[in-house]
């Protein structure tokens, strides 16, 4: 399973980590290392859109357009740990987040491409 956390209400402008932990038979089968992760958010009465995504190694990321130079995303493999910082937040971020992991995964930006979610954490941000 996947939990994430660390969701709030904050201002425009201020910052939030998101991090989210890997546990359960799907990533004692397979070494989370094996899988690639990604954060997805969705908005009242939108879809479900990829946010950043991360492969394997750690080494190889991607940001949709509206976040880049804002968000980082991160891992921690000992951990069984992804991150999403998030600065410079602006209202239209507004949504719940959710991790999403998916083993190999090479390159998988939709949500259709993943297997495992977590529960999702809100965050809002006030103008």
């Amino acid at each position: 399973q996947l939990q994430a956390s660390g969701g709030g209400l904050v201002q425009a402008g201020c910052s939030l980590i998101l991090p989210c932990a890997a546990s359960g038979r799907a990533f004692s089968s397979h070494s989370f290392s094996s899988y690639t992760m990604a954060w997805f958010r969705q908005a009242p009465g939108k879809e479900r859109d990829v946010v950043a995504a991360i492969s394997m190694s750690g080494g190889s990321t991607y940001y949709t357009d509206s976040v880049k130079g804002r968000f980082t995303i991160s891992r921690d493999n000992a951990q069984n740990t992804v991150y999403l910082q998030m600065n410079s937040l602006k209202p239209e971020d507004t949504a719940v987040y959710y991790c999403a992991a998916e083993l190999n995964g090479l390159g998988a930006k939709r949500a259709t491409e993943y297997s495992y979610w977590g529960q999702g954490t809100l965050v809002t941000v006030s103008s």
